[in-house]
């Protein structure tokens, strides 16, 4: 049997090209191996709107019913409403077809296999059976279930329902993903004047990329809610668990005031409560939440790991810059469309702007995510810039993350392509080289390279 090279199994899924990296095989030994490992248990399979998901997820199915695992199919939804099954059937493990963001060639799987979020560990022990290619032989059952109609009447039961709604005009780029025919509507019935772009369900995304978190990809949002003179600009990612926001006037809200914005929200109504945020995040996140009365936990850049230390540390709420937004009451996960309405109810019910709101937050000097590409010891690197400050100025949560007095710099390594990822922030802009500089010292050798690749 030809082995699948290690480059589709990431820290958090399964995901390459279709029909080049990933094929509709792999897709029915991803199956098998699941079935092996959870040993004729349920699982919940979902899929969402991209042209190779259908026979991806039927491959899929065959390999996990032949493993003995028998399946609940709850057929092409977005990401949190596949999540919302799990949880209303009780079933623990499950795998969603889907490469989220990524461009329309691409296409995974996002499996779990209990409780909480799959594990690198655990990505690596699927690959490791597919390679040996020893599965059990049982066969499964396969039952179908409609979950829309009861995801519906969850999110509407637990969404704020603003009495002026009437108010605030929304425009929704759903950007013909998984979201297309649910957003449009809710946002409708909560009563909310709620203009459309893009809500028709399209696998090849004729008129946008899937990644809403780019605002160069939400120009006709963003032009659309100036024009139309509407209060908030509402983008959803292909598979629905990421939104990006536009203000009145056509500012992208950056992750990190979103992310001060909603805890704020949070914790008005449950002070002291813990929020986790994104280690790659501003310190105006932290500082936000500890002004706000909460707690604030810094975390692992990635959905696995937000969303683990939610459900471990119960996280009141949690924020990624990448545009995960995580609540305590989802269990600890994430949801798009719940993020849109607890946003559009708070700016209805207070009457502010959010270009207000967002001005209101102050703002520091910060980098891009600068990805350095490097063939040597990328470790080495990373060892070195650690040793070269004292230990209490060191953060090793990923990578190595140096706390100065005016700013931090932080570099990673990258687990899917040989690269560095180094970010940066300073309390003022002129002070963003020299945090560089002092960050980078240790490691002279490509000090000229990163400053090159920061535009600096």
């Amino acid at each position: 049997m030809q082995m699948k090279k290690m480059s589709i199994y990431k820290a958090c899924d399964i995901r390459g090209i279709y029909g080049t990296d990933l094929t509709d095989n792999d897709a029915y030994l991803i199956g098998r191996a699941m079935g092996a490992i959870l040993s004729s248990k349920d699982v919940v399979v979902g899929g969402d709107v991209r042209i190779s998901t259908p026979a991806l997820k039927e491959a899929l199915i065959k390999g996990l019913l032949a493993s003995g695992s028998n399946v609940v199919d709850v057929g092409i939804v977005p990401t949190p409403v596949y999540y919302y099954a799990k949880s209303l059937l009780n079933i623990e493990a499950g795998v969603m077809v889907t490469a989220s963001h990524n461009p329309p060639k691409f296409n995974g799987f996002k499996p779990a296999l209990g409780s909480l979020p799959i594990t690198e560990a655990e990505i690596q022990n699927i690959l490791s059976i597919v390679r040996e290619g020893s599965f059990p032989d049982d066969i499964g059952v396969l039952k179908t279930y409609d979950i829309i109609p009861e995801y519906l009447k969850y999110i509407a039961s637990i969404s704020p329902k603003p009495s002026n709604a009437g108010t605030l005009k929304v425009v929704v780029d759903c950007g013909n993903g998984c979201f297309s025919e649910i957003a449009p509507s809710i946002l409708k019935n909560v009563g909310y004047i709620t203009e459309s772009l893009f809500c028709v369900p399209d696998g090849s995304f004729p008129n946008r990329s899937p990644n809403s978190a780019v605002a160069a990809n939400l120009k006709v949002l963003t032009s659309t809610v100036v024009e139309s003179g509407a209060d908030l600009g509402v983008a959803f990612d292909g598979d629905g668990d990421r939104v990006s926001f536009i203000d009145s006037k056509g500012r992208m809200l950056s992750a990190d005031k979103c992310i001060v914005v909603l805890a704020g929200m949070m914790l008005a109504d449950n002070p002291g409560g813990k929020i986790v945020y994104d280690l790659k995040c501003s310190s105006i996140v932290p500082e936000s939440v500890s002004r706000a009365g909460g707690i604030p936990l810094a975390e692992r850049s990635g959905h696995t790991f937000i969303k683990t230390r939610m459900i471990r540390d119960e996280g009141l709420f949690g924020g990624e810059i990448s545009g995960h937004y995580f609540y305590k009451e989802l269990h600890g996960g994430d949801d798009g469309l719940y993020t849109a309405l607890k946003l559009a109810g708070y700016l209805a019910e207070t009457g502010l702007p959010l270009s207000d709101l967002a001005d209101s937050i102050p703002e520091y000097a910060i980098t891009p995510d600068i990805r350095l590409p490097y063939d040597g010891d990328r470790k080495a690197v990373i060892e070195k810039i650690a040793a070269g400050f004292p230990d209490e100025m060191v953060s090793r949560i990923d990578g190595v993350k140096i706390n100065f007095t005016n700013g931090w710099g932080l570099a990673r390594i990258s687990v899917t392509e040989p690269v560095i990822t180094l970010r940066f922030e300073a309390a003022k802009p002129d002070l963003l080289v020299d945090i560089i500089n002092e960050f980078l010292a240790p490691v002279p050798e490509i000090s000229d390279s990163v400053i090159k690749e920061a535009g600096l």
